[in-house]
């Protein structure tokens, strides 16, 4: 009875063990609802364009996210009031990093097309996804 016991709660340990998500899928599904949170707080009346890239080489990630952040600084909130929410969902976007090698073949940002702060948004979750 008591192997039964044991075998019965070691089965119901490791079964929770693997359906947990790993710190990596959390990271990026906060980021994520972060950038949405974004695109209904942001500012899209009046805003300056943004350099958006699109067409993303695989192995580059870290040069296109670099051209994401440098972006995200220049968004605004469109009522002061979700000025707090805005700022802390800008700290949470911009600390995100990608892995890659040593890439030359990526454009600089400013060879990239301007879009308004929404669409931009959408790129950048594009990215991550």
């Amino acid at each position: 009875m008591k192997r039964m016991i044991i075998f019965c709660m070691l089965f119901f340990c490791s079964t929770m063990v693997l359906t947990e998500t790993s710190p990596r899928r959390a990271k990026y599904r906060q980021i994520l609802r972060k950038i949405e949170e974004l695109e209904s707080m942001v500012k899209e009346k009046d805003a300056e364009l943004l350099y958006t890239p699109e067409n993303f080489v695989d192995g580059c990630e870290n040069t296109t996210v670099t051209c994401f952040k440098k972006g995200i600084l220049k968004l605004q909130p469109a009522r002061s009031q979700d000025t707090p929410k805005f700022t802390k969902a800008i700290r949470i976007v911009s600390r995100f990093t990608a892995k890659d090698k040593q890439c030359n073949s990526t454009p600089p940002c400013e060879s990239y097309e301007k879009k308004t702060p929404k669409n931009f948004l959408k790129g950048f979750e594009n990215l991550i996804q």
